[in-house]
Parts: structure tokens; C-alpha cells; sequence
């Protein structure tokens, strides 16, 4: 179980919007957010809340070029950068990034080419229709696994190396509350074999924002088989992956003794 942190660079962030926009205050939460035990550092300069405008990859980019140059040599964990601009990603993986988190839903031949040029992961997420949609579904957990599915095929097909690609089932991206309760209940059947899969719920809808909701969440997720935990808060989140690991391992050690 890793833990991927959240920083977002942005003004209007669902959760913390403003609170790290200067490029001062985001490089301090950075180097913050590894101290605390962050696997991965997943920075963000785009909101995707209900209700966003999106920015020009102009605007991205000069939002997030100061960061990344200003923690060059003073992060020793990978930087993911969340964008579903291929311009973007070009430019944040030449400046040291090694993973592209793309909340788009699509598998585009550009962004492959980008990931494929500098061989970095990239995380491909299920999104019908952004965070203001909830399209019916016949039933929601198989259609995300079989979008998870072709989404994989896809990249692999663009040349991206099998062990390079992250799946993410998109908990409040074009899913209503039930539908992202009926995913988080059924993460195991969601989960593609052969992929790492990261988990976002961190202070979203359906957990009833930040605390212990999030925690609930997030524990639910790492039971359900999660890989990755996309977090704000990376202190709670390792607290909680910790005791869930303890828990399992007694649990596997108990099924092993005779009867």
C-alpha cells in the first residue's frame, strides 16, 4: 500500500483551494507532505470539483512549473503530476516527474506519446462525463472494470508498458452517491488483475468531506484491495493503512493454523 499525497496549486479546489496557490507555500507543503510519510506527491494545478471551469494548459502549466522547479533536487519521492493535458505532461515530465495522473477518462495517443518518450506511469482513470455528471449505468461495477479493462488494452496497444499503467475507478467522477457506494463496496470485482489500483476518495461527496468519513473511506478501499491511496491527509491515511495491514496479516496468519 503506498501512500499518494495530495497538493493542490490551485485557487479553487473543492477541499483547500488557495491554501498552497503561491508557489512558495506549495514547495513548503511538499517537502511537509514527504516528512510526513507521503510515498508519491501528486501535484494538481486544475480543480476538478463539481461546478469547475477548466484553465488553458498555459494557465496549468504556469502554475505548476515554479513547484516543480522549486523541489528539483529536494524531494526524494516520485512526483505525479494530475493532468489530462499532453503539453502539460511533457513539460512536467521533462522537469523530473515520473507519473501522469489522468483524471480525463480517455486513453489519447498523445498523452501515450508522452508517457512512452520518458517512460514514466501513468494512472488512467474512469470518467463518464466529470464530476457534475451521473450517467445511468446497467451496473456500475462491472461497467467500470470493463472500462478499466479496455482503457489498459488501449494504452498497452499505444506501446505503454504493462507495468507502467495505474487503473483508477474514479469514486465521483460521472457517479451518483450510491453508485460510488456501490463501488467502494465491491473494490475487489472492480479491481483489474495484473494492475495496481489507486483510490481517490480523500474528502470527496460521498464520504461527507474531511475526517472520519475520509478515514472510513479509505480503509474501506485498502480492504477492498487498493494499491494506492490518494490522500490530503498522509499522517491519518498512514495511521489507518498501518493498523488495516496489522489486521490482515492476523487474519491470513489464523487462516494458516490447523484446525
Amino acid at each position: 500500500m503506498q501512500i499518494m499525497a495530495i497538493l493542490n496549486v490551485t485557487p479553487d479546489s473543492f477541499s483547500d483551494g488557495g491554501k498552497y496557490f503561491a508557489p512558495e507555500d506549495a514547495i513548503a507543503r511538499a517537502l511537509e507532505l514527504e516528512r510526513e510519510g507521503a510515498d508519491i506527491l501528486d501535484i494538481g494545478a486544475q480543480s476538478t470539483r463539481p461546478g469547475c471551469e477548466a484553465i488553458s494548459p498555459e494557465e496549468e502549466w504556469r502554475r505548476l512549473r515554479p513547484v516543480l522547479e522549486g523541489i528539483q533536487g529536494k524531494i526524494g519521492i516520485p512526483v505525479s503530476i494530475d493532468t489530462f493535458y499532453p503539453e502539460v505532461a511533457e513539460e512536467a515530465l521533462q522537469l523530473g516527474a515520473q507519473i501522469i495522473n489522468d483524471v480525463s477518462g480517455t486513453v489519447s495517443a498523445e498523452m501515450a506519446g508522452a508517457v512512452r518518450q520518458y517512460g514514466a506511469a501513468w494512472v488512467l482513470m474512469h470518467n463518464q462525463g466529470g464530476a457534475d455528471a451521473a450517467p445511468a449505468y446497467a451496473d456500475v461495477v462491472e461497467d467500470v472494470r470493463a472500462s478499466l479493462e479496455k482503457m489498459a488494452e488501449q494504452a498497452i496497444a499505444l506501446g505503454i508498458k504493462k507495468e507502467r499503467i495505474r487503473l483508477d475507478p474514479g469514486i465521483g467522477f460521472g457517479k451518483s452517491r450510491e453508485d460510488d457506494l456501490r463501488l467502494l463496496a465491491n473494490l475487489e470485482q472492480v479491481k483489474v488483475p495484473g494492475f495496481p489500483m489507486l483510490v481517490g476518495v480523500s474528502r470527496k461527496r460521498v464520504t461527507g468531506g474531511a475526517g472520519a468519513g475520509t478515514i472510513a473511506a479509505q480503509t474501506l478501499a485498502q480492504w477492498g484491495g487498493a494499491d494506492i491511496l490518494r490522500t490530503h491527509d498522509v499522517s491519518g491515511a498512514r495511521q489507518a493503512v498501518n493498523f488495516i495491514r496489522n489486521v490482515l496479516q492476523f487474519r491470513i496468519d489464523n487462516s494458516c493454523k490447523p484446525m
